[in-house]
């Protein structure tokens, strides 16, 4: 019997025959591949796409944004589909409001729009864990993007759940959706076939009956290593239109009699904690997209919006062994910005693609950019310690040593590890593997930080018998491609050392903080440790605005009870994007968690974002 019997008889199985629901078009378009064109209803037809992630754009504005990317002059959206968000528990399923993909996919179809959908189980994406839940890494010794029968069950078992949602959506039904993506850029990573065919069986098997296709980087080795016989292939690169030629060039070999396109053309970047703000010039994606157009190949415009990594949704690299987690912002310098906002390189696309249609073809007139505001300087007076709130946002927990957080059944925030001293401590305390970022605090007295981005792990301590020696630890993203990521577990996961002697015997609060709703505040109060503030401001009219953090330090924000994200004053970040649809009419509530003491607690909201660092 072969691994793929083997798997099979393990995975659970889905039919595409029970889905029941009616075809959403009397005569649905027929999308297919013939040598190497793509055609729609027979005729040749020429991919014009952009990637807009539903998870990252507030639901109120996805039809704003879907119908700025129509205006743009594109035909198709591409999404991947994100497993955790979806699957924030083991068979606990949550396709409503911001999760839900179908409606997102009907809304593209509403707007003049096909859609091609990027399943995974792996998308990257620069999101947390590469979009693999976190509850994976709670089985020990589970490989992500493997054979491992535990992960092939548990992907299975999402595949048909996803397919509920989407199977009736395939243009064979009468949706929008032309293809959809098997895997995602496996080449990097592996070259396990069977691990790959197993993957598209499950797809099949969860009613998705549209071509598939696999992208990878340009060029033979990662495309032989990352693509299947009889499945389209493509390639995923940037550059201007000598680079754009030249990865066609490359990639011949593997393309051949069949239609050629770009999966993911990056028509900007995205920001990385500590590093320079990223940009992409507009000259050079114009003339990478005309000089594909010019030949009839086929695109997908990475990212046609970028949006935000709301909540604790970045990802992180894991680059020569070196730890870097993504910005909240995820901007990517997009022809539709963060907001919304039209950008110079939108117009310049839509003047490239313009020309290149029939006059029979006339775009829409672009709809106008969302607008921003500026919100007058406010104070947040209240304030309490997170070491204070601890019994309203956590029940303590146990353990002889310290583990990660999913062995406490958590999968984001932050956990803190407590021990009350029973001798003098005096030496080197060694947290050996901090994930990601530790305050480090003695009878609530702040002693220091361990930050994982610095490779940051050791520090000196003198504290007598009967202190309370407390780590707070954040989780700042899992990594979300590459070496690293089935091993990323967050919190403490090895010892804790003094001098190389071990110290056990921890009390545990997960800390999650996904209800805030229990915190007492207190006005005008002043702590000096790791602590939530709150205050508000009062709008007579609504729009998005970007609160300006340079005057804080590290932490996190809430408006209105959505978590906006995490902001950090080593930059390139300083400003947090705040949706309209997430304001209201007069007063709105902030509340920040702040990781440091000092700064002045107040806030404003810019029309504009700001990047750099905090001397700047």
């Amino acid at each position: 019997m072969n691994r793929l019997s083997v798997l099979l008889s393990t995975c659970m199985a889905a039919s595409a025959a029970l889905f029941s629901v009616p075809a959403l078009a009397a005569t649905p378009p027929h999308f297919a591949i013939q040598g190497d064109q793509f055609l729609l209803d027979g005729k040749p037809y020429v991919i014009r796409s952009g990637e807009m992630h539903y998870p990252r754009i507030p639901r109120a504005d996805w039809r704003d944004r879907l119908r700025k990317a129509r205006a743009m002059g594109l035909n198709t959206i591409t999404t991947y589909a994100f497993w955790n968000v979806s699957e924030p528990e083991p068979g606990k399923f949550d396709f409503s409001g911001n999760n839900d993909i179908a409606a997102f996919v009907r809304t593209a179809q509403e707007e003049g729009l096909n859609v091609i959908v990027r399943p995974g189980p792996f998308v990257c994406a620069e999101w947390e864990f590469g979009g693999f839940p976190a509850w994976l890494l709670r089985t020990p010794g589970l490989r992500v993007r493997s054979y491992d029968p535990r992960f092939l069950a548990a992907s299975a078992a999402w595949f048909k759940r996803l397919g509920q949602e989407l199977a009736p959506l395939m243009s064979t039904r009468g949706g929008p959706i032309l293809m959809m993506q098997v895997e995602n850029e496996y080449g990097y990573v592996g070259n396990d076939r069977d691990y790959m065919e197993a993957i598209r069986k499950q797809m099949i098997d969860a009613g998705f009956d549209v071509p598939l296709f696999m992208s990878n980087g340009p060029g033979p080795t990662w495309m032989s290593r990352g693509s299947l016989p009889g499945l389209v292939s493509v390639i995923n690169f940037t550059g201007d239109a000598k680079k754009t030629e030249r990865a066609f060039l490359r990639s011949a070999p593997m393309m051949h009699d069949m239609p050629k396109m770009a999966g993911e053309y990056w028509s900007g970047w995205y920001d990385r904690w500590s590093e320079p703000h990223k940009t992409r010039s507009t000259e050079e994606v114009t003339s990478a997209v005309g000089w594909m157009l010019d030949r009839g190949i086929s695109f997908n415009l990475y990212m046609i919006d970028g949006g935000t990594n709301f909540g604790w949704m970045n990802g992180a690299n894991n680059d020569d062994a070196k730890y870097l987690p993504v910005t909240t912002s995820y901007d990517y310098d997009s022809p539709i910005d963060e907001a919304g906002r039209l950008t110079p390189k939108y117009g310049a696309l839509r003047k490239v693609i313009q020309a290149h249609l029939p006059k029979s073809e006339p775009l829409p007139e672009p709809p106008a950019s969302s607008p921003t505001m500026a919100i007058p300087r406010f104070e947040l007076h209240e304030a309490i310690s997170l070491l204070d709130a601890l019994p309203s946002l956590s029940k303590p927990q146990t353990s002889l040593v310290p583990h990660g957080m999913e062995a406490f059944g958590q999968n984001y925030g932050l956990i803190l590890y407590r021990k009350r001293l029973d001798a003098d401590t005096k030496g080197t305390l060694d947290v050996s593997d901090v994930h990601d970022y530790a305050t480090v605090l003695a009878d609530g007295r702040p002693l220091g930080t361990l930050d994982r981005v610095k490779q940051e792990h050791a520090m000196p301590v003198d504290l007598p018998a009967g202190s309370t020696l407390d780590l707070l630890v954040e989780n700042m993203g899992r990594i979300n491609i590459g070496p690293g990521m089935e091993d990323d577990n967050k919190g403490i996961t090895s010892a804790v050392q003094v001098d190389g002697m071990d110290i056990t015997g921890w009390t545990v609060y997960p800390l999650p903080l996904d209800d805030l709703s229990g915190l007492v505040f207190k006005a005008d109060a002043a702590p000096d440790d790791p602590a939530f503030w709150r205050g508000s401001f009062e709008i007579a009219n609504v729009a998005g605005t970007f609160l300006d953090m340079r005057d804080w330090h590290k932490g996190n924000v809430w408006i209105n009870g959505h978590h906006l994200g995490r902001f950090w004053n080593i930059g390139p970040q300083q400003t947090l994007y705040v949706p309209a649809s997430w304001l209201r009419k007069g007063r709105n509530d902030v509340v920040v968690l702040e990781m440091q003491p000092g700064g002045s607690h107040a806030i404003v909201g810019l029309k504009d974002p700001v990047f750099g660092t905090a001397a700047q």
